[in-house]
């Protein structure tokens, strides 16, 4: 699929897909040789990474044997943990389903299944990171007003700084904001989501759970990608469904094939991420 992901990328210049920079073999004097890929880091930020998600759109075995207590910024979290729903701004919810299409289009065609949206989130205030137990983030000045989150895509505009409550993670000064694209950087607003507040949708006669929203929204910066994009769907997957399908309902595991996975991933993408009313 080189030359196929090749193509993809360079026409795609805002592509979801993760990045590979190169492959790369080192031989030593008695020693076997060792290869390695060079890939893009999708939460390489100055901001902290105060959660991080793996989502494939599947519920069998998607979620951590740790407790509350134990879960730190560090953890990979999966689909069941997740329990956040963000809010984009317009042009950013909509760049982002096109690209998600177009992405999971290729792979599908590639015959591509099991990869996952890699998801960071920073939280920008006190008051979201002690809510989900992680240490307060230090005291920053009072800025004097509004500045431009990104360069185009809309005249969004968010307050920085105005209030106690939203004090910056990072020591990270006005005039060095990272820039923000699709995918990295991204400013939207989390909303707490009930484990027990359940919400199926139905995807080809199978049932799929995500929790519903609720509570007050609060401002994150977000980080994601999509990874594992190497796997096909051969023989062994083949045979990891139909012994998983005897156990549990075939829809809830991550071994499909590529077309359903697609659209499952696609179906889960639409309801983590929702696209702001004004």
């Amino acid at each position: 699929m080189l030359r196929s992901y090749y193509e993809h990328v360079r026409l795609h210049k805002s592509t979801l897909l993760t990045r590979f920079y190169g492959t790369h073999c080192i031989k030593q004097v008695g020693c076997p040789k060792v290869r390695f890929v060079i890939m893009g880091n999708f939460c390489c930020s100055e901001y902290k990474i105060h959660r991080r998600f793996d989502l494939k759109g599947s519920s069998h075995g998607r979620t951590i044997d740790k407790t509350e207590r134990k879960i730190d910024e560090t953890t990979t979290l999966k689909d069941l943990d997740l329990d956040y729903a963000f809010r984009l701004q317009r042009f950013w919810y909509e760049e982002l389903m096109k690209q998600i299409q177009m992405d999971c289009v290729f792979l599908e065609t590639q015959g591509i299944m099991d990869y996952s949206l890699l998801l960071g989130v920073h939280f920008r205030n006190d008051l979201s990171v002690s809510k989900i137990g992680l240490s307060q983030p230090m005291a920053l000045p009072k800025s004097t007003g509004k500045r431009k989150s990104f360069e185009g895509g809309g005249n969004f505009c968010e307050q920085c700084f105005m209030e106690t409550g939203c004090k910056e993670r990072d020591l990270i000064t006005e005039s060095r904001r990272p820039f923000v694209q699709l995918g990295m950087n991204m400013p939207a607003q989390a909303e707490r989501s009930s484990k027990r507040m359940l919400d199926k949708f139905l995807l080809n006669e199978r049932h799929l759970f995500i929790a519903a929203p609720s509570g007050g929204p609060c401002d994150v910066y977000l980080f994601f990608g999509i990874i594992d994009i190497l796997q096909d769907y051969d023989i062994t997957k083949k045979l990891e469904h139909a012994y998983k399908s005897f156990q549990v309902n075939p829809g809830r595991i991550s071994a499909v094939d590529p077309k359903l996975y697609s659209r499952r991933f696609q179906d889960f993408i639409r309801r983590v991420f929702v696209k702001q009313q004004h």
